[in-house]
């Protein structure tokens, strides 16, 4: 399945409201929402299309697991237009909450965005990407590879739902212990990139040796802290 690498992507997009010049184009963009201003905007999308469209209860809605999960935003021209999120298990990750404003949705964003987190998923070592899509949309997943794995449907909030799965291609160059360490710490999404703790390393280290300022090892230090408290 052909996927997008997750880094910032900019097509032309022309507005959809009318009162702009049909000339004018707009970038779209997506990235993982690092800050509280993008979660915030994640949100608002996702409160415009569910709660206050398809009239979802906001307990349903706002179900306790976006602090476990990773948040994905896409913007029109700077505008947030859509967003979804990925939760991460033992063999697979599990995406949800897929949501596009309603002036967007013939703007392309969403598949943008989609083949952003997929690709994310992939540099992160996942093969496995499983969702529960409305029975209505399977056509729309399969453009991206997602293929119904069981013909039983269930309901929650009011819509009827397939479980669908789709199988990535093993990235070439995953994220993995045993290569660069530095790697890893870099913020969620950004890997090619080096991030602020790499800079940090050009301070020298105050404590290269692992030794304490009276010549004591830090493993020796504690362990005497372990004896004194029993």
């Amino acid at each position: 399945m052909k996927t997008v690498a997750p880094q910032k992507v900019s097509v032309p997009f022309t507005p959809p409201d009318s009162r702009r010049p049909q000339s004018q184009t707009a970038a779209v963009s997506v990235k993982v929402a690092r800050s509280i201003e993008e979660l915030m905007q994640a949100f608002a999308i996702r409160a415009a299309v569910f709660l206050s469209e398809q009239h979802c209860p906001y307990a349903e809605e706002f179900d306790g697991n976006d602090f476990s999960a990773t948040q994905f935003l896409a913007l029109v021209g700077g505008e947030p237009a859509s967003t979804c999120r990925m939760r991460y298990f033992a063999e697979f990750a599990k995406l949800e909450r897929v949501a596009v404003r309603r002036e967007f949705r013939k703007s392309g964003v969403a598949a943008q965005m989609i083949d952003f987190a997929l690709e994310l998923c992939r540099q992160k070592g996942y093969r496995r990407i499983y969702g529960h899509a409305q029975a209505r949309l399977v056509p729309f997943w399969q453009k991206f590879g997602f293929e119904p794995i069981n013909s039983d449907k269930f309901t929650f909030s009011d819509h009827e739902y397939i479980e669908i799965e789709c199988q990535l291609e093993p990235h070439p160059d995953p994220i993995m212990v045993g290569k660069n360490p530095m790697v890893i710490i870099r913020p969620e999404g950004a890997w090619d990139e080096p991030g602020v703790l790499e800079r940090s390393a050009a301070r020298p280290a105050t404590n290269p040796t692992g030794e304490d300022s009276r010549g004591e090892g830090w493993s020796t230090e504690l362990k005497k802290q372990v004896k004194r408290l029993g």
